[in-house]
């Protein structure tokens, strides 16, 4: 056994290895010890192996999905090894297998997945500066591809969050190597674009991979083939629920870079939590479908008015009528994920039950939609079939009421298959045979105390007390003695027992056989299920979208084309639901005001102002309602946003780096049809190194890239730029300071803040009163020294406006690179320096 045991780890080194032995996983040797350790388990000793006592840990098999779920978060893989022999033939140890390896990207079983969040393995793939993308969702079937260039892989990351990552063992694996996302390593050559294509083509059974629009990505190609081939490996059965590949183009969403997710927190704090984010606030989608759904749609913003008129449209006309969908949605099951595990040849049948049922709710589930006026929501509809042959199948084949496992029998339906009908009676006439049985007996005896039973270990038996022992009859053979019974077997009951026992174990392996069968029949309309699928999870959040909508008082934007960005009333959807009154603003933006500049005090609410803006606008290309009175939006192409100080430590970068680096992204990117927010850029250096750049930084966006900008800052220097272009406003928070108190008005206004408010800002932090009555002391007398020198020239934002190439020569400085400081002597040089200080003088 434990030949074939080290055969089996061998081929699985990286992999914890669950060994089955009757009623038990077992792992041992290093496994052991480190199973042991990661859940707590003993771990324990057997035998030897030169000399060395075999270490040993095991779980029991029908609760190893909770220990496979504890591993898997902690980023471990496990090869799931199965006894494929017959024990009753075999010679030796039971014949075994791998039957399936389980990954962080590759799980499918319901308890190991998060209902509300996609599970991806994700392949990357680099040639070039050019980055290659493919994933796959094995609990949906998703398999999507893109390319594009190596600076996006951040970016990319922070989209797909994939929950294991496919990486060919050259260079790019170093670009990951900060990450805390389990990654699988593959030789390079699997990644090779030729054998790639042979691989998908093989797969979909397709001459080449034209149809899919995939020509001319070779680099994504090579990705998605050894992610293919990855697949194939860790599943043991053919993936059919992955029918097809999608190109997805990033020119059809607003690009989001990574910074721009975490800064506006979609679907998880800055911190790493679950709420309170912009989905966990929508988020009241009757199926876990929908939740999943919505998470891809809030992260992958359209940018086709077109489509987004189309969302609008549907979710105006759900305004009416949304609680009926939704209640008729409540009673569908994850039909999307029931459908890959049946395509993998691993649903449960309770999983067949619910998709019975959930099939069975379609025509209610299409009835209130079906008169809406949306050409959306008919297409939607029209994937929801009256009648569905799986469900017609499903009825007849799984019982009402089925066990949670197969190997508990009572999982086929009475009057399906004659032959398990005729063998289910036979045990159900059990009851009866042996009440017969147990009264005759009772009468041909003189026996009072007889009775006949049955358990698991010993079968059935008559039992007689000692003191009646001198009553049986010749024909009773002893099975069992006890300290105060005797167990007897009969030629009648033996042969009874036979026939019971026997009828138990065919009736089991026949519904084995029948359910088989039924998953056999299910193959063919895989398809159809995933369509299913994806329109209930559609009109899940367009329902949810239309509930928030009026629940929450949203308006339906407008969308126009050209340069424009007009918000009337516009509220932070997160912070609204957080206080308990929320002051709305205004932003107007367009071709002749396209950076507004804002200053005001720190907790005034210049952060929470520009994410408003920004998620406002990423949720009317969702193509939900938004919170805003009115909303008019032009062309948007992507979404910036430099908010916040934090640093990279494992990556080496300072939070100035961090702040820079990200600055850098955006001033090379963005375009007039992108919307930029920067908050205090500049401070993470020096008073005047900061001004320097923030200065330059905005006037860029001015003059370069023109994009709608909004840049909150605490240099007032910066709203003279609003003298200088006309496309520059200053608008400020408002703030009443009232003695040594603070009230922040959060409004928005025209004009430049008249001051910061800091010393009151610290106050309300509980700096000590002590030190704020030093500050404001040190406070008067910096500025009767900035008043003093406000009367001469404002020599540093001249500098900045002016032209270095055209400023005359300084005398002095002519002088002195005229000089011969090496051969100067001490006296010369004296006499020199006397000179030109005398001459800086005049």
């Amino acid at each position: 056994m434990m030949q074939q045991y080290l055969a089996l780890k061998r081929e699985h080194m990286d992999k914890l290895l669950f060994y089955r032995m009757g009623d038990f996983y077992e792992l041992f040797f290093e496994d052991a010890e480190r199973a042991a350790r990661l859940l707590d388990i003993t771990l324990t000793m057997r035998g030897s192996s030169a000399g060395i006592p075999i270490k040993m840990a095991g779980v029991p098999y029908h609760a190893a999905e909770g220990y496979l779920a504890r591993l898997v978060k902690l980023g471990e893989s496990v090869a799931i090894v199965e006894q494929i022999g017959d024990p009753a033939t075999s010679k030796g140890p039971v014949e075994r297998k791998v039957a399936r390896i389980v990954t962080p990207g590759t799980l499918t079983d319901a308890a190991l997945l998060d209902d509300k969040r996609d599970n991806r393995i994700l392949a990357v793939n680099a040639v070039k500066g050019v980055l290659g993308l493919a994933w796959i969702s094995l609990a949906s079937g998703e398999f999507r591809v893109s390319q594009t260039r190596v600076d996006d892989l951040a970016s990319e990351l922070e989209r797909l969050k994939p929950a294991e990552l496919l990486l060919p063992d050259d260079g790019i694996a170093a670009l990951v190597d900060t990450l805390s996302i389990p990654c699988q390593k593959r030789p390079a050559w699997q990644f090779d674009a030729e054998s790639s294509t042979a691989t998908l083509t093989r797969h979909f059974g397709t001459r080449d991979l034209a149809g899919f629009g995939a020509d001319g990505l070779p680099v994504a190609i090579g990705a998605a083939g050894a992610l293919l081939d990855y697949v194939l490996a860790t599943q043991g059965t053919h993936p059919g629920h992955i029918a097809s590949l999608a190109i997805e183009s990033r020119d059809s969403h607003i690009q989001l870079d990574a910074a721009t997710r975490r800064n506006l927190e979609i679907t998880e704090t800055i911190r790493g939590e679950a709420s309170p984010t912009l989905f966990s606030l929508l988020d009241t989608c009757a199926t876990s479908m929908g939740s999943r759904a919505l998470g891809h749609w809030l992260h992958h913003p359209l940018r086709s008015h077109q489509k987004i008129a189309e969302r609008l449209e549907a979710v105006r006309a759900l305004l009416a009528g949304y609680d009926d969908v939704r209640q008729s949605l409540a009673e569908v099951a994850d039909v999307e994920r029931i459908t890959a595990r049946v395509a993998l040849r691993t649903a449960r049948p309770r999983d067949l039950s619910a998709l019975r049922d959930s099939l069975g709710q379609l025509a209610a589930l299409k009835a209130p939609v079906a008169g809406l006026d949306s050409p959306l929501l008919q297409q939607l509809a029209h994937c929801l079939p009256d009648d569905s042959p799986v469900a017609s199948l499903l009825s007849v084949a799984i019982d009402p009421e089925p066990a949670t496992f197969l190997r508990d029998g009572g999982v086929i339906a009475e009057g399906y298959n004659a032959r398990l009908d005729e063998l289910r009676a036979i045990q159900r006439d059990c009851g009866s045979f042996l009440l017969e049985l147990e009264a005759r007996e009772k009468a041909r005896t003189g026996i009072s105390t007889l009775k006949v039973e049955y358990n698991k270990v010993h079968g059935f038996y008559i039992e007689v007390t000692k003191a009646q022992a001198d009553k049986v009859p010749d024909d009773y053979r002893r099975r069992q003695t006890l300290k105060n019974v005797e167990r007897y077997l009969t030629p009648e009951l033996k042969e009874f027992e036979d026939k019971a026992l026997s009828a138990n174990d065919r009736a089991l392996a026949l519904e084995k056989q029948l359910y088989e069968a039924v998953l056999d029949q299910l193959a063919p309309h895989i398809a159809e299920l995933k369509l299913i699928a994806q329109a209930a999870a559609s009109l899940d959040v367009l329902a949810t979208l239309a509930e928030r909508a009026d629940t929450l008082a949203y308006a339906e934007p407008e969308f126009v084309p050209g340069i424009e960005l007009n918000i009337e009333g516009g509220r932070h959807p997160v912070v609204e639901a957080q206080v308990e009154r929320f002051i709305a603003n205004d932003v107007v933006m367009s071709e002749q005001r396209k950076l507004l500049l804002i200053t005001g005090p720190n907790m005034g609410g210049k952060s929470t102002y520009m994410r408003q803006v920004a998620l406002i606008t990423l949720l009317a290309h969702v193509g939900s309602f938004v919170p805003a009175t009115r909303a008019v939006i032009g062309e948007v192409d992507r979404i910036f946003t430099r908010i916040g100080a934090s640093d990279d430590l494992a990556g080496g970068r300072s939070t100035f780096m961090v702040e820079m680096t990200e600055t850098a992204n955006i001033l090379n990117n963005a375009t007039d049809r992108s919307l930029v927010l920067m908050d205090e850029v500049g401070r993470g250096t020096s008073t005047f190194d900061g001004l320097a750049l923030a200065w330059a930084i905005a006037r860029a966006l001015i003059d370069k890239s023109r994009a709608y900008t909004l840049f909150a800052t605490h240099y007032f220097e910066l709203t003279r730029l609003a003298e200088e272009f006309a496309q520059v406003a200053n608008v400020h928070l408002s703030a009443v300071e009232h003695r040594d108190s603070i009230v922040f008005l959060h409004h928005v206004e025209d004009g430049p803040a008249s001051q910061s408010y800091g010393l009151a800002v610290a106050g309300l932090a509980g700096v000590p009163a002590r030190v704020i009555r030093e500050a404001k002391k040190h406070l008067t007398e910096l500025e009767n020294q900035s008043a003093a020198a406000s009367r001469q020239p404002d020599l540093f934002v001249a500098a900045l406006n002016s032209a270095p190439a055209e400023a005359e020569p300084d005398p002095l400085v002519e002088r002195l690179a005229e000089l011969d400081v090496d051969g100067m002597s001490p006296r010369e040089a004296h006499a020199l320096l006397y000179e030109l200080s005398q001459a800086a003088r005049l």
